[in-house]
C-alpha cells in the first residue's frame, strides 16, 4: 500500500487538523486545458477518451501537473450507468449528451437490463486503479457518480433539459414508476461506487447536479431519500483508512439539515449559499466543500484574491477551523483561461494559513 504523501483533503473531510485549506476543482480535467483538448483529439470522441485507460489516466493528471491540487479526480462521466443499462449514450456538438432510448413508462424500468459494475463498467474500474497507481500517492483519488434523481432526469428526458417536463410528470402523475427507476437506479450506483473503492478510490463525491429543480418536499422524496441509501450502502473503510462521502446538491443550499441526516461527511455548496451561514447551521455535523462561483475565474488576478480571500473569510468566520475544502461551486468552465486557476489555488494554500498557521 503506497503511503498518501498529502492526505489534507481526506482530513478536512472528516474534520481532522489540517496545515492548510485543502484544494481541488469539480471538472478539474476538462476543455479549459489544451492539453486535454489534444489528448481528446487523439481519443476521437468524448465517451472514446473515457473508454481508453490511458487517455483517461492521463488528462486525470494533467491539472496536477499545473496546478498544486490537493485531490485528484477520476475522468469520466455522470452517465456511465444509463449508457451501461443499454440506453445508448452519445454526444451531439453543442448540445451535450442524448440517449438513443428513454425511459418512459412502466415497462420501461421494468426492462432495464441487471446491471454489474465490475463487468459492464470495467473501464470506469480500469481508470481508476490505473490512476491510482500513476498517483504514487502525490494526493488522493475521487470517485463519483450522479444522483439517481439526476440520473433519471437524463434517462426520462433522453438529454439534458431545462423544464424535466417528462420527469415531472412522471413524478406527479405516476410517481410509483419513478420511484421504481430511482430504486434500480440506487441499487446500481452504490454497486458502481463500492467498485470504485474496490479499485482504488479513496473519497466518493455524489452529484446531484438537478435536484435544485425539485420542491422542497418532492426533494426529500425523490432525490434525497435515495441517495441516503446509497450512503447506508457504501463500503467506508478500505486499507484501514475511512472512505470519506460528499453530497452535492447543486441548488440545495436550504436542504442542509436534512443533508446531514444522511450521514455523509462533507456537503458541497453550490456558489448561492454563504459559506458563514452554512458552516454555522452544520455546527460542526460534517465538513463543509465549496463554494466560489465558477465565473470569478474570469476576472483579474486581484479579483481573484479578493473572492477567494471573502470565501476563506466566510469559511471561517465563525472560529471553526476543521472540516473545509475550498472548491468552486460548480464545474470549471471551458472558456477559462488556464492561468487563471493557479491564482485560486494557490491563494487558497497562502491566504488559509492566516487561520491554520
Amino acid at each position: 500500500m503506497t503511503t498518501l504523501k498529502n492526505d489534507r483533503f481526506l482530513r478536512a473531510l472528516l474534520r481532522e487538523p489540517v496545515d492548510t485549506t485543502p484544494v481541488w476543482m469539480m471538472r478539474q480535467a476538462g476543455r479549459y486545458l489544451p492539453e486535454y483538448r489534444e489528448t481528446r483529439g487523439k481519443a476521437g470522441d468524448f465517451l472514446s477518451l473515457c473508454k481508453n485507460t490511458d487517455f483517461a489516466c492521463e488528462v486525470t493528471l494533467q491539472p496536477l501537473r499545473r496546478y498544486d491540487l490537493d485531490a485528484a479526480i477520476l475522468f469520466s462521466d455522470i452517465l456511465t450507468v444509463p449508457d451501461a443499462l443499454g440506453l445508448g449514450l452519445y454526444f451531439e456538438t453543442g448540445e451535450g449528451p442524448k440517449f438513443k432510448k428513454t425511459i418512459r413508462t412502466e415497462q420501461d424500468v421494468l426492462n432495464l437490463p441487471n446491471f454489474n459494475a465490475k463487468s459492464d463498467l470495467d473501464y470506469v474500474m480500469n481508470a481508476v486503479s490505473t490512476i491510482r497507481s500513476a498517483l504514487g500517492g502525490q494526493v488522493p483519488l475521487i470517485g463519483f457518480s450522479g444522483s439517481p434523481w439526476t440520473l433519471a432526469t437524463y434517462m426520462i428526458e433522453g438529454g439534458s433539459s431545462k423544464d424535466f417536463r417528462h420527469t415531472k410528470h412522471m413524478l406527479y402523475s405516476q410517481p410509483e414508476v419513478l420511484h421504481a427507476l430511482l430504486d434500480r437506479l440506487a441499487v446500481a450506483v452504490i454497486d458502481y461506487l463500492n467498485a470504485q473503492i474496490d479499485a482504488g478510490a479513496q473519497t466518493i463525491q455524489i452529484f446531484d447536479s438537478w435536484g435544485g429543480a425539485l420542491a422542497h418536499r418532492e426533494y426529500i422524496e425523490f432525490s434525497l431519500n435515495y441517495m441516503q441509501k446509497i450512503v447506508a450502502g457504501l463500503q467506508r473503510e478500505k486499507d484501514g483508512r475511512r472512505i470519506p462521502v460528499i453530497l452535492f446538491t447543486k441548488g440545495g443550499g436550504q436542504w442542509l439539515e436534512p443533508m446531514i441526516a444522511t450521514g455523509a461527511d462533507a456537503l458541497g455548496l453550490d456558489w448561492t449559499t454563504p459559506l458563514n451561514v452554512a458552516r454555522q447551521s452544520i455546527a460542526g455535523r460534517a465538513a463543509v466543500q465549496g463554494n466560489l462561483d465558477p465565473a470569478v475565474l474570469y476576472g483579474s488576478r486581484a479579483s481573484i484574491e479578493k473572492s477567494v480571500k471573502a470565501m476563506l473569510d466566510d469559511a471561517y468566520a465563525n472560529g471553526e477551523t476543521k472540516g473545509y475544502v475550498a472548491n468552486l461551486g460548480h464545474g470549471i468552465t471551458q472558456w477559462v483561461d488556464p492561468v487563471q486557476p493557479k491564482i485560486f489555488v494557490d491563494t487558497v494554500h497562502e491566504y488559509s494559513a492566516k487561520y491554520l498557521g
